[in-house]
């Protein structure tokens, strides 16, 4: 078991292959401040490349996930108007690209999809605008039942910028993402998976979360990946070029070492020892 502490924001424990990464800013509700800012995306960035990682699960210490961003940046802007959340301009902060496509703050969220293997987010408690979209990030959500969510950024007079409006477009109907942006109400857990933003509603989340994140653990990692490669393919992708992506990512795993011992271990009703990539 290996553990990792980022600036007392972020706690990582990595144990069989698994990432249990726990915001632990547990007394103000995980909010984003500048170092949980940075905590995320340090953490995220070294999970991309971290050799044998098989799954990884984000969650939050304490009564939440994540109850967006601190409220001490909202009130420096309302005592020093024209400036940005981070004391400069948002031009300045947010218009570069600092990250690929995404400046900072998008990549808070844009981070997990850049990681090879499954990300789960188990939510709790609140998860308001930046920690909504946090969870967006991941390829998959299990909240409880009365998690309170909500695309919050209209209150403060914005709109959403850590790379929801892009995240959300690939779980819920168009009209839905407008009515939730433009209003800004709170929705549950139950809610939330009716709407396609939950896979799962739990009682306890990260347990189950765990509990999965293991069980993918077991499986081919060669294929795990692959399948995070596939699904992560873009909208706007062809029929012709996701025919052709499978194609391949198959012809590279037939006969190689980790399939042979998924078929074989299979076969002699024994767990599969698969090499690390």
């Amino acid at each position: 078991m290996q553990q990792v502490a980022l600036q007392d924001r972020v706690r990582v424990t990595i144990e069989g292959g698994v990432a249990d990464v726990r915001m632990v800013r547990a007394d103000k509700m995980n909010a984003l401040d500048q170092p949980m800012f940075d905590a995320l995306v340090a953490t995220g960035k070294d999970l991309i490349t971290r050799p044998g990682l098989r799954a990884v699960v984000v969650s939050g210490e304490g009564r939440a996930f994540c109850a967006g961003l601190d409220m001490g940046r909202f009130e420096k802007m309302a005592d020093k108007p024209g400036e940005g959340v981070m004391g400069v301009s948002n031009e300045m902060r947010l218009g570069p690209r600092s990250h690929g496509i995404a400046n900072g703050a998008q990549y808070v969220a844009m981070v997990w999809q850049d990681i090879p293997v499954p990300v789960i987010a188990a939510v709790h408690g609140v998860a308001f605008g930046g920690g909504f979209q946090l969870a967006l990030g991941a390829d998959m959500r299990f909240v409880t039942p009365d998690a309170r969510m909500s695309v919050m950024e209209i209150k403060w007079g914005l709109v959403p910028d850590m790379a929801g409006v892009l995240l959300m477009r690939g779980l819920a109907r168009d009209d839905v993402i407008r009515e939730l942006t433009f209003s800004g109400r709170i929705f549950d857990g139950v809610e939330a998976q009716a709407l396609g933003f939950a896979t799962r509603v739990c009682t306890d989340p990260r347990e189950q979360a765990l509990a999965l994140a293991r069980e993918i653990a077991g499986r081919n990692p060669d294929a795990i990946r692959a399948g995070k490669r596939l699904l992560q393919l873009p909208a706007a992708t062809s029929a012709q070029a996701i025919l052709q992506a499978e194609s391949d990512e198959q012809i590279k795993l037939l006969g190689s070492p980790n399939q042979v011992e998924a078929v074989a271990a299979a076969l002699q009703k024994r767990a599969p020892v698969f090499r690390d990539l």
